[in-house]
C-alpha cells in the first residue's frame, strides 16, 4: 500500500488529494486517486516519500521536465501553506505543491523500486488505451470498488483470525507495506531482520546465534523443544523457534498479538506503512514493552549457523541409529 498525501510529512492547509500506490494480494500493481478539482496536489517531499527517494533527486527530475518543455510551469505549481513546529513553535510557511502532470512525469524519470511500480502500472493503461482506444476501470465501473484501508483492514483481520502460527501471521502483516515486493532482495532481508529484533528482545540473542548456542547432538532431541514430524529435519534444526523454552515461547506469543494489534489499530486509522516505518514501529514498540533492541547483525551468521546444524544433525542421526542397533541396555 502507499500513501503520500497522508505522508509523515507536514501537510498543507488545504485538501490537495491523495494518491495510493499499493501491491494486492494478487501480486498486482494498483493506484487509487483522491482528487482535488480534477488533479491531486503534492509537494517535493510528498513525491519523495511515494517514489522513495530524495527530496534533492524529486527537486532535480522537476527541474529537467520544465527545462526540457516537457509541462508548463504555471500551470501545473501551486502556492499552499503548511504549519510546522520550528523551535517549539508552530510556523506557517509557504511551499509549491504540483499537480497530476507533474507526478506522473516524475514517475516515469525516477529511479527507484516504486518508480518501477508505477511505470509498470502507467504502461498497462497506456497498452490498453493504444490497443482498444479506451481504458475501463471494471472493479469500480462494476460497483464493486472499495477504498484501498477498507480492504487492508478485512486483510489485517483475516490475518490474526487465521489459524497460522505467530510468526507466519507476523510476515503476512508485513507483507501489507505499501512498497512490499516479495521478490526483491530488501523484502527477504526485512523479514530476517524483524524475527531477529523479536528474537532478541525474548532471550537477547539473533535466530542465528540461539540456534548455534542449543543445537547439540549430545542433548535430547538434539537440544530442540519442538518439530513437525517424527523425526527432526535440517529444515526443523534450522528454525529458531524451535529451540524456545516453553516461558520464552509464551512470552514471544504475547508480544506478537501486541504488535499484531497496533497494526490492526494503524490500518482502522488508515495509516500508511512502509516497510522502514514497521521497523520504526517496531524498535518503538519493544521500547514501550521495555525489551532490548537490536542494532546490529550478531555474531553467528546464518551461513555459520547452517554449517553448524548440519554437523550437529549429523552427528545425532549417527548417534540414533548406533542406538538402534545396540537395542536396549
Amino acid at each position: 500500500m502507499s500513501s503520500l498525501v497522508s505522508s509523515k510529512h507536514n501537510l498543507p492547509m488545504e485538501n490537495t488529494g491523495e494518491i495510493l500506490l499499493y501491491r494486492t494480494e494478487g501480486d498486482r500493481t494498483e493506484i487509487q486517486v483522491t482528487l482535488q478539482d480534477e488533479t491531486v496536489w503534492l509537494s517535493q517531499a510528498q513525491m519523495a516519500e511515494l517514489f522513495q527517494k530524495s527530496v534533492p533527486t524529486i527537486n532535480e527530475h522537476i527541474k529537467n521536465i520544465y527545462d526540457e518543455d516537457e509541462l508548463d510551469e504555471k500551470s501545473t505549481i501551486r502556492k499552499s501553506r503548511i504549519v510546522q513546529a520550528e523551535k517549539k513553535r508552530k510556523v506557517t510557511r509557504t511551499i509549491e505543491l504540483y499537480n497530476l502532470d507533474v507526478i506522473i512525469s516524475v514517475g516515469y524519470r525516477v529511479k527507484s523500486h516504486r518508480g518501477t511500480q508505477f511505470r509498470i502500472w502507467a504502461t498497462q493503461r497506456l497498452k490498453e488505451y493504444l490497443v482498444k482506444g479506451f481504458v475501463m476501470d471494471d472493479r469500480r465501473l462494476a460497483g464493486g470498488a472499495t477504498n484501498y484501508f477498507d480492504e487492508l483492514i478485512e486483510r489485517v483481520r483475516r490475518i490474526r483470525t487465521s489459524e497460522c502460527n505467530f510468526y507466519e501471521k507476523v510476515r503476512d502483516i508485513f507483507a501489507t507495506s505499501i512498497d512490499y515486493d516479495p521478490k526483491t532482495d530488501y523484502a527477504r532481508q526485512f523479514y530476517a531482520t524483524v524475527q531477529n529484533k523479536f528474537h532478541y528482545a525474548i532471550h537477547g540473542r539473533t535466530a542465528a546465534e540461539l540456534i548455534a548456542e542449543r543445537v547439540d547432538s549430545t542433548k535430547p532431541f538434539m537440544g530442540m523443544t519442538s518439530w513437525s514430524g517424527k523425526i527432526i529435519t535440517r529444515k526443523d534444526a534450522e528454525i529458531a523457534k524451535n529451540y524456545l523454552e516453553e516461558l520464552e515461547l509464551k512470552r514471544l506469543e504475547l508480544l506478537v498479538e501486541q504488535f499484531l494489534s497496533f497494526a490492526e489499530l494503524r490500518t482502522i486509522e488508515k495509516k500508511p506503512m512502509y516497510m522502514t516505518d514497521w521497523l520504526k514501529k517496531l524498535d518503538a514498540f519493544l521500547i514501550l514493552n521495555e525489551k532490548e533492541i537490536l542494532t546490529h547483525a550478531g555474531k553467528v551468521s546464518h551461513t555459520e549457523m547452517e554449517a553448524k546444524v548440519r554437523d550437529e544433525l549429523e552427528k545425532y542421526n549417527e548417534q540414533t541409529q548406533r542406538k538402534q542397533i545396540e537395542g536396549p541396555k
